[in-house]
């Protein structure tokens, strides 16, 4: 494999966004145990833009996390419209592509692998000018999120972004078989070139703090059920339809009361649809909370619903599993290769009904013993996700752009075919 790698991303903990500052931490971690070399280009909390040229300018002092050398180019904070959201990223591209080209002259890289849209141009760049292979990692696609409604701007934009960076790299890394077909079919790439890899976990880090009764009595009382919804608060993940399936749930069953963790754009509406549908009584929006509170809460809750629209992988149904928590999910994208069918892990609802999830959530409520079942298979079956196997499996990819004549120069005659970026 390449013994220097430099992973790019707009997020990594303690800037988290979503999962994939943990995802990128986790992999870089574990390379590093495989003996690998591995630096990170993200960015720092805040700040101002960075000034472009000289020697490490742009770049805070180099952290040493876990055997991982992180440097951070300063950001202000982004901007929650859209529009205004793809223009700062086009700035943070522009600063960690200079931050890049000075950290290049201090280190030699045999390789540069980018994580989604938000840096592909900086990563693209870094990998021409240093003649080096690019990978990419597709965490997701505006056309999922979108349920392939990207026809205006700005959707249009980060599509057209998503779609040169898919042609643009030598390698492209997915998490799930799901993924692999849809990004094949929307981007017009041959599944050959598509790598799938699953994201990882790691149970030792689900790891409790402070009282579990005290907190889950917060909740809910000893003889009521506790339900948990946990995630970005935005329409791809179909919470709408879980506060749909909850009012039939608890006129069938006493004492049911519900949780929901996470923020997001579609915040505000569905506390505006829980109340038109008289649930604010029957439980709380707790917002954002940090992974210690959010491991308790798997610990406290009698089962985890994922109800997504749109799900490449399903990361929080893996997390509840090797917490202990059971799980009901949608039978749907990356969902389907985390909760095989079968009922042995965890349950799937009909994806989009929520009369159907109502009766999965009614059945796992009122029988423990399929809960303690399920609770018992997914112990198991969430060490097939380790991350040292997807280090190794990355490390793979890796090689193999090693020996490809021509990776890593491809750049002039694709950039021209599919227009960096274009398509505002």
């Amino acid at each position: 494999m390449s013994k220097h790698v430099l992973l790019v991303s707009w997020e990594y903990p303690p800037v988290i966004e979503g999962g994939l500052a943990r995802h990128v931490r986790k992999l870089a971690e574990a390379l590093v145990r495989q003996g690998a070399a591995v630096d990170v280009l993200t960015r720092a909390i805040g700040g101002s833009a960075a000034p472009a040229g000289g020697a490490r300018k742009g770049l805070l002092a180099v952290e040493d996390v876990g055997g991982v050398r992180v440097h951070r180019v300063p950001e202000p904070g982004w901007p929650r419209d859209l529009d205004r959201f793809v223009a700062w990223v086009e700035q943070m591209n522009e600063d960690m592509l200079d931050a890049g080209k000075a950290l290049a002259e201090e280190e030699d890289f045999d390789l540069i692998h980018g994580h989604d849209w938000l840096v592909a141009r900086a990563a693209a760049a870094l990998a021409d000018r240093l003649g080096v292979p690019y990978v990419t990692t597709v965490h997701a696609t505006e056309h999922g999120r979108h349920q392939g409604w990207v026809q205006d701007h700005p959707q249009s934009h980060i599509h057209a972004v998503e779609r040169w960076m898919a042609n643009r790299a030598d390698a492209v890394i997915v998490c799930s078989y799901y993924m692999r077909g849809h990004v094949a079919d929307i981007f017009d790439i041959a599944e050959r070139r598509i790598t799938v890899i699953p994201n990882g976990i790691d149970p030792s880090e689900m790891r409790a703090v402070g009282d579990l009764q005290a907190l889950r009595l917060e909740f809910a009382r000893p003889d009521e059920k506790l339900v948990l919804f946990v995630g970005r608060l935005v329409y791809e993940k179909g919470f709408q339809l879980a506060l749909d399936a909850l009012p039939g749930v608890i006129e069938q069953v006493a004492g049911v009361r519900f949780l929901v963790a996470g923020s997001g754009t579609h915040e505000a509406e569905l506390k505006a649809q829980a109340c038109r549908l008289g649930l604010s009584g029957h439980g709380s929006f707790l917002g954002w909370i940090g992974d210690d509170v959010l491991h308790s809460l798997y610990r406290i809750a009698d089962l985890c619903v994922v109800p997504s629209i749109y799900e490449p992988f399903g990361l929080v149904a893996l997390e509840a599993m090797a917490a202990g928590c059971p799980c009901i999910v949608a039978d749907t994208g990356g969902l389907r290769e985390v909760v095989p069918r079968g009922e042995r892990v965890g349950l799937r609802f009909n994806g989009g009904d929520a009369a159907h999830l109502g009766v999965m959530i009614e059945r796992l409520l009122v029988d423990s013993r399929l809960r303690e079942r399920l609770v018992a298979e997914a112990s198991e079956h969430v060490l097939r996700f380790d991350w040292d196997d997807i280090a190794a499996r990355t490390r793979g990819t890796y090689g193999e752009l090693a020996g490809r004549e021509g990776a890593g120069r491809r750049a002039g005659e694709l950039a021209t075919r599919h227009g960096a970026g274009s398509g505002g």
